[in-house]
C-alpha cells in the first residue's frame, strides 16, 4: 500500500446517542464506519472529550465529524482545540465532512455562526434540495437534484463562514449542505442514519415534540429510506482515498504537477 493510502480517515466523535438506542443499533461512529463501507483507508475514532491533543494534520487522509446531543453554542472545554486544529485542516486541504453538529462546528470554527432555530427542533425524514453549484461539486454533483435525508437538530448555521458555497437546502433549513475551500463539507442531515434510528430519535423526543405542537405520528410515518443522501458517505471516503493517493504520486514525482 502507498505511504498516504496508511494514513487513516479519522471518526472524530463528538458526542454519543442514547444509551438506549447504542445498546441496540450501535453509536454514531459504528453507523458512520458501516456508511463507508469499503476503503483503502484505515479508519480510526478520537474522541477528544477523553484525550489530550488531536491528530497532526498532515498525517490524516481525511476526517468525519460526528453529530452529538450537545450545542456546539454550549462551549464545551474541548472545543476550542477542535477549531483550531478545523482550521489547519481546511487551510492543509485535509477532506473534512462535519454531520450535523459537525457541520455546526465546522461553520463557526471558519467564522460562521451557530444559533437555536426559531421553530424547536426539526426531526424527521426532510426533502433536501441541490443547489446550482452542487452540480459541480465533487461530493455533491452525483446526487439528485431532490433527495430526502434524515434530520434531528435544534441548532443551525445562521450564517456561513466568509467564502462559504451552499450546496444544499430545504424548505425550512437555508444551509443544509455548504463547502468551504476546496475540500471541507459540512452537512445538517444525517447521511448515517437508518429509518429505524430515525423513527427511535422521534420516540425518544416525543414529549419535546408535544410540547411544540409537533405531530409524532405523522413524523413516524412520513419516515422512509434516504439512499441518495447516504452515498454521501462512501463517495467522501473514495475521494478521500483518491486524494491522499494523488498525493503521493506528486510526491514520488514533483515533475508531473509542475
Amino acid at each position: 500500500m502507498d505511504d498516504n493510502l496508511d494514513k487513516p480517515l479519522i471518526i472524530l466523535k463528538a458526542g454519543s446517542t442514547f444509551p438506549a438506542l447504542a445498546e441496540d443499533e450501535g453509536n454514531f461512529e459504528d453507523w458512520i464506519r458501516h456508511g463507508l463501507g469499503e476503503l483503502e483507508l484505515p479508519v480510526r475514532v478520537v474522541d477528544p472529550r477523553a484525550q489530550a491533543g488531536l491528530p497532526e494534520p498532515t498525517r490524516l487522509a481525511g476526517v468525519i465529524i460526528t453529530g452529538s446531543h450537545g450545542m456546539v453554542t454550549e462551549g464545551e472545554p474541548w472545543l476550542p482545540t477542535a477549531e483550531q486544529w478545523l482550521r489547519a485542516l481546511v487551510a492543509g486541504e485535509v477532506p473534512v465532512l462535519g454531520i450535523c453538529y459537525g457541520h455546526q462546528l465546522l461553520a463557526r470554527a471558519m467564522g460562521g455562526a451557530v444559533d437555536y432555530r426559531e421553530r424547536g427542533i426539526e426531526i424527521g425524514t426532510a426533502t433536501v434540495h441541490r443547489t446550482e453549484p452542487a452540480r459541480a461539486d465533487p461530493l455533491f454533483r452525483t446526487l439528485p437534484q431532490a433527495f430526502p435525508a434524515q434530520v434531528v437538530h435544534r441548532q443551525f448555521v445562521r450564517h456561513l463562514p466568509r467564502g462559504a458555497v451552499v450546496l444544499a437546502r430545504s424548505g425550512v433549513e437555508p444551509h443544509h449542505a455548504f463547502r468551504i475551500g476546496a475540500r471541507a463539507w459540512g452537512v445538517q442531515f444525517h447521511p448515517e442514519f437508518s429509518p429505524e434510528v430515525m423513527r427511535r430519535y422521534i420516540e425518544f423526543v416525543t414529549p419535546q415534540l408535544q410540547m411544540e405542537d409537533q405531530d409524532p405520528d405523522r413524523l413516524l410515518h412520513e419516515v422512509r429510506a434516504t439512499p441518495a443522501a447516504s452515498r454521501l458517505l462512501p463517495r467522501f471516503g473514495a475521494l478521500a482515498a483518491a486524494w491522499a493517493l494523488c498525493g503521493e504520486r506528486r510526491q514520488a514525482n514533483p515533475a508531473a504537477s509542475a
